[in-house]
């Protein structure tokens, strides 16, 4: 593709004569014969190089440059000046500029110039790039969670992470996908290398091979500039595909050809690309589902689906609740300036009664509500939003299919705890066992407190059982 330069001079024979030196070598030439035409033809044209006198009518080459650089800041601007000038022209690259050449002008010199300031001009575009996506990722999640299923995920992680196995999420809208993604890629040997990031239902479908695969200028309406995809701008890192599910067959056909064999063409372009990619896909689809009604291709799904890591639904690991709601907590709190210590036992039942349908992303979204809402130093049930504030309390406890007896017991122990308000003492009676059995339980299964509150409430039942003892 051409990059098009920009010659802005008064002088005819100057700037016609560059233009027509510049053509032969390739590139398009455009001329302009004050700053003022040429500020014009910026805004009209793609232009990726100018090269400008600073002594022109009505609009100077200086003013041009100051000009450009405010409104286009990543266009290089050559200086063309007469010796006398050389001072100004060295103020004209503290502005920005990057060069100056004098007249007479040398033009292998000017060439040279040429070449090397459009070299720099790509890299910019690159980095700035790279810039916008890694600063999307600079919060990085960690993942949490104590439940025998959350320890299994961390298994599939540690094991997968040093492959370049694809690997394929599942699990239900907001239950952190992205997290493990995250995980799997800032574990893996391509953790200091980008990790890419493509919401497929965010994007219109018109859009989403462009984004993937990039394109090239011209190549439909709009495409006023070369674009990279998601694929170049992840060589040699990973590329998350996040709800792949909403991918339609014709783009399908395209991600399986990369997966097969790391090669494609951008859109509107001839030349094919290679790229060295760690492919991690997420959906909340059941793909199965999905290749049985045509929807989803099933070499696709047997190419992404090298190793699954299902994420369950938070209702179906009730025991990390606590867990994820103080670190919520203490998030939200230092980030509002509101000094919280925990919540309240009917806020803390509330909590665990509640099946959240949502996930963790709502789990999260209820905890900072709670936190605005707060007037005192714990959050009270009437803090909570309503979903979570209407919750009935839980008459049953669900134990997940095949889980051991330690993990059966460990359930049954935390979610007597929680709908008990955390008193040790009432749990104890409940369960039948001794409050020193409990307390050794407690340790031994990592239920501890999560916050002062719990701390508070369990130190004072202690107390009134001494008391009625005595």
């Amino acid at each position: 593709m051409k990059s098009t330069i920009l010659i802005v001079d008064d002088e005819r024979n100057i700037r016609e004569g560059l233009a027509e030196a510049f053509a032969m070598e390739g590139y398009e030439a455009l001329n302009a014969s004050d700053g003022q035409e040429a500020i014009a033809l910026l805004e009209e044209r793609y232009i990726d190089l100018v090269i400008t006198d600073l002594k022109m009518p009505k609009v100077s080459g200086m003013e041009l440059l100051q000009h450009i650089k405010r409104r286009w800041e990543n266009i290089p601007v050559i200086i063309i000046t007469a010796h006398g000038d050389i001072t100004e022209a060295v103020a004209a690259m503290q502005y920005g500029a990057l060069e100056f050449v004098t007249k007479p002008l040398d033009l292998e010199h000017l060439l040279k110039l040429t070449k090397n300031a459009l070299a720099i001009r790509e890299l910019s575009i690159k980095n700035e790039e790279l810039r916008e996506e890694v600063l999307a990722q600079q919060r990085t999640s960690s993942i949490i969670g104590k439940s025998p299923a959350m320890r299994r995920i961390f298994d599939l992680i540690r094991k997968v992470a040093p492959t370049k196995a694809s690997v394929l999420i599942t699990g239900e809208s907001g239950v952190g996908k992205e997290v493990i993604a995250d995980a799997i890629h800032n574990l893996s040997p391509r953790r200091d290398k980008p990790l890419i990031k493509v919401h497929c239902a965010a994007l219109a479908e018109s859009l989403l091979e462009s984004e993937l695969f990039g394109h090239e200028k011209g190549a439909f309406t709009g495409a006023q500039a070369r674009k990279r995809g998601r694929f170049e701008l992840a060589d040699t890192g990973s590329l998350f595909l996040d709800e792949i599910g909403e991918i339609n067959q014709s783009v399908q056909i395209k991600i399986l050809r990369v997966l097969q064999d790391r090669k494609f063409e951008r859109v509107g372009g001839e030349s094919t690309m290679e790229v060295d990619v760690r492919f991690i896909a997420a959906t909340n689809k059941d793909l199965k589902t999905e290749i049985a009604a045509g929807r989803f291709r099933e070499d696709l799904y047997y190419r992404l689906n090298v190793v699954n890591i299902h994420v369950p639904p938070l209702r179906e690991r009730r025991e990390d609740i606590p867990l994820l709601a103080a670190t919520f907590l203490h998030e939200f709190s230092e980030e509002n300036g509101k000094p919280i210590d925990g919540f309240e036992p009917r806020a803390r039942q509330a909590l665990y009664a509640y099946d959240w349908p949502g996930n963790v992303r709502e789990l999260r979204n209820c905890i900072e509500s709670s936190v605005v809402m707060a007037s005192s130093r714990f959050i009270t049930v009437d803090d909570l939003p309503p979903g979570p504030r209407s919750a009935q309390e839980k008459k049953e406890i669900h134990l997940p299919a095949l889980c051991s007896l330690e993990d059966a017991e460990k359930i049954i122990i935390a979610e007597t705890l929680a709908m008990l308000g955390g008193n040790k003492t009432k749990t104890a009676e409940v369960l039948k066992i001794g409050r020193k059995t409990l307390y050794q339980k407690i340790d031994e299964y990592g239920l501890a407190p999560a916050d002062k509150q719990q701390a508070g409430a369990d130190e004072e039942s202690a107390a009134a059982s001494a008391a009625e003892k005595a």
